[in-house]
C-alpha cells in the first residue's frame, strides 16, 4: 500500500516541478521583454524630442539646424549617446531632418 502511493505521488511532484521551471522561464522572458520594451520607448521619446527641437528653430529662425550639435548648443536638447546611437540627416534647411534613434546594445 505503501509504495502505491509512492508511485501516485512521483509523477504529482515532477509535474509540480516541471510547472515551475515553466513559470521561471517565462518570468525571465517577460522581464527581458520589458527592458527592450523600456530602451525602444526611450529611443522614441528621444527622437520625438530632437523633432520638436528641430521644429522649434525653424519656427524661430525660419531654417532647420543643420546639425545636431546645434541644437545642443542653442535649444537645450539634452542626448545620453553612452545609451543611444542618433542619425540626424539634413537635406535642405527648408526640409525637416530625418532622425534616426536607436539603442545601444
Amino acid at each position: 500500500m505503501y509504495t502505491d502511493r509512492k508511485k501516485r505521488v512521483w509523477p504529482l511532484i515532477l509535474c509540480l516541478l516541471l510547472a515551475a521551471v515553466l513559470a521561471a522561464l517565462l518570468c525571465m522572458r517577460t522581464a527581458g521583454a520589458s527592458k527592450r520594451d523600456i530602451a525602444e520607448e526611450a529611443a522614441q521619446a528621444l527622437r520625438r524630442a530632437i523633432e520638436q527641437s528641430a521644429v522649434q528653430c525653424y519656427a524661430v529662425e525660419g531654417m532647420y539646424p543643420p546639425a545636431l550639435e546645434y541644437l545642443e548648443e542653442n535649444y537645450g536638447l539634452q542626448i545620453n549617446r553612452e545609451d543611444f546611437y542618433v542619425v540626424y540627416d539634413v537635406f535642405a534647411s527648408n526640409l525637416p531632418p530625418q532622425v534616426r534613434v536607436v539603442a545601444k546594445p
